[in-house]
């Protein structure tokens, strides 16, 4: 048997167990392939969909899933025309019946670890749509909240500047700073300990090298 696969299976009944415990479900999924078709059989048939920008969501298909789906509105803010038009996405997005996106990292006891430059994603996260799925890569576990937060910020932070041309000192020394410049996408750190709503947040964990 493969270790790395037996270790994720393990880990992942671990985190899936801690999940629960704060109200939230788990699924995990040795391929991405397994993790996009199980959220698509748990939409309605037919939805109003908004998502996060996500590396992840990208690699896995599952975007690409949502735009051929029959019946499924996306709501798309690469589709707007203006500041106006994606502002109203944004917006929207809190009464969607789902919303998809990844997860910055998520510790073995359960918590979700986001750190957002806008806000739109957490918020989303946070309250408004009816459900909303976080597919995530098993590389994102991590053991506690202050290596959850680390990690978002020196693994993951630095290459999502690059890849969106922040002038920000993480892209250039490729490790936090702590900064407070124009550019940087730290605005808001979220800690998720917890669903409200049982249910609600739903988290696909694949046995994958996934995202940043």
């Amino acid at each position: 048997m493969d270790i790395v696969k037996n270790h994720y299976e393990k880990l992942a009944a671990t985190v899936i167990a801690n999940l629960q415990k704060r109200q939230m479900e788990g699924y995990y999924c040795p391929t991405a392939q397994e993790a996009v078709e199980t959220a698509l059989s748990l939409l309605p048939k037919q939805a109003v969909v908004g998502f996060g920008g996500s590396i992840t969501l990208a690699q896995t298909g599952m975007l690409d899933a949502l735009k051929t789906r029959p019946l499924t509105q996306l709501l798309d803010r690469s589709a707007a025309q203006t500041d106006e038009e994606k502002e109203n996405i944004y917006r929207s997005h809190f009464s969607a019946d789902a919303y998809f996106m990844s997860s910055n990292a998520i510790t073995a006891g359960g918590e979700l670890v986001n750190i957002d430059g806008t806000g739109n994603r957490v918020a989303a996260l946070i309250y408004g749509p009816k459900e909303v799925m976080i597919l995530a890569g098993m590389n994102k576990i991590v053991p506690s909240v202050e290596e959850a937060i680390s990690r978002v910020r020196n693994t993951a932070t630095p290459p999502n500047c690059i890849r969106l041309a922040r002038k920000t000192p993480c892209a250039s020394t490729g490790i936090c700073s702590d900064c407070l410049t124009p550019d940087c996408i730290c605005s808001q750190i979220v800690i998720t300990r917890r669903s409200g709503i049982p249910g609600r947040i739903k988290v696909f964990l694949i046995g994958e090298t996934l995202g940043f």
